[in-house]
């Protein structure tokens, strides 16, 4: 008979219990962290795409026409759900402060400038620095020098603004026409060497060329500025006191004049301005401002923005667009149709501007 042989199983010793307790309780603790443990938690959703930042720069918010241009630039903000930054300098003659603006700008790295240049030469080449950055440029109101431009390699900047020069010539006209005796006319420039303001003072004199009946007699620059325009006109009516037909290139200058005019009783005195901001047109109602001009400041401000997010998303955007002007007089007050819409101009192919980084 095969005997199998057991053999006979040891007590464990102390440390042998102890090992095997410390397991045991390890083996419990475990299975009770797998049963209490929550599922890992999911990966955060990743990040609503940010709102294109676009800045609009200007020359100063203390003339009522550059409220109104950030008005129009509001309504295209919300429509277009984007960031819109607004910076401006102090005055309208500040162009040292508009270039510090757009050095800072290019640092905080905003998608497009919008930009209504103090200056039309003295901005381009850091205008171009911002371009070179990868910053979209669009100039509108007061237009950079297209020469100066190209020789600094500043390309594909969309410009909207009006015919400055055709909106002089015509607010003139209107107040000139019927002129038939001789008559001394004298003007009020805006800052000489600024597009706008020298298209506006060419269409003023080409309007009053046309009438032989009337001379000028006087040309000074207020620099835009209704204090400037006050100490001006006294200067011209001082030398000159027979002037009857008074050009200011902007309503604020208009507006220093006639308080210089008002001061001394010359109410014989017509007065041109141009912007159709609020006071002037009550000036106008009152009799007090034979004409200014409506260049829809507010419709500039909108499509800048709308140019530039379009030149983001790689649309193509006319080269110049100009935006209807409408002369304004107390006929056209009494019920006038409105200004049309904005006309592209496309003397070429329309150019995309250079691509956001």
């Amino acid at each position: 008979m095969t005997h199998r042989f057991t053999p006979r199983s040891r007590p464990p010793s102390r440390g042998g219990r102890l090992i095997t307790g410390l397991t045991a309780a390890l083996i419990l603790l475990l299975l009770a962290a797998c049963d209490d443990a929550t599922p890992p938690a999911a990966a955060p959703a990743a990040p609503a795409t940010a709102r294109p930042r676009i800045a609009l720069v200007m020359k100063t918010l203390t003339n009522p026409f550059f409220i109104e241009m950030e008005r129009g630039a509001r309504r295209a903000e919300q429509e277009l759900g984007v960031e819109l930054l607004v910076r401006t300098a102090a005055q309208e003659t500040s162009i040292e402060q508009q270039i510090g603006i757009v050095d800072q700008l290019i640092r905080d790295r905003v998608a497009a400038i919008v930009i209504a240049p103090g200056d039309s030469v003295e901005l381009i080449p850091v205008l171009k620095k911002a371009q070179d950055a990868g910053l979209l440029v669009v100039n509108i109101d007061n237009r950079l020098s297209p020469e100066f431009s190209r020789k600094m390699g500043l390309l594909g900047v969309p410009f909207i603004s009006v015919d400055n020069e055709a909106g002089a010539y015509a607010a003139v006209r209107a107040v000139t026409a019927g002129v038939d005796r001789p008559t001394q006319a004298a003007l009020i420039e805006g800052i000489r060497g600024a597009a706008n303001a020298d298209e506006r003072k060419r269409g003023a004199l080409r309007a009053l060329a046309e009438n032989p009946q009337i001379r000028v007699v006087a040309q000074e620059s207020a620099q835009w500025k209704i204090d400037e325009a006050l100490t001006v006109a006294r200067g011209i009516f001082e030398q000159h006191p027979d002037v009857q037909i008074l050009f200011c290139a902007n309503d604020m200058m208009a507006i220093g004049a006639m308080k210089y005019l008002a001061g001394t009783g010359r109410s014989q005195v017509r007065v041109i301005g141009f912007d159709a901001l609020e006071q002037a047109r009550e000036a106008v109602r009152a009799g007090r401002l034979a004409a200014t001009v409506d260049q829809q400041a507010a419709e500039q401000g909108y499509l800048g923005v709308v140019y530039a997010i379009k030149a983001l998303r790689g649309d193509q955007v006319p080269p110049e667009t100009m935006v209807e002007t409408r002369v304004i007089t107390t006929d056209t007050l009494a019920g006038a149709a409105p200004p049309g819409p904005p006309v592209p101009r496309q003397p070429g192919p329309a150019q995309p501007a250079p691509a956001a980084p």
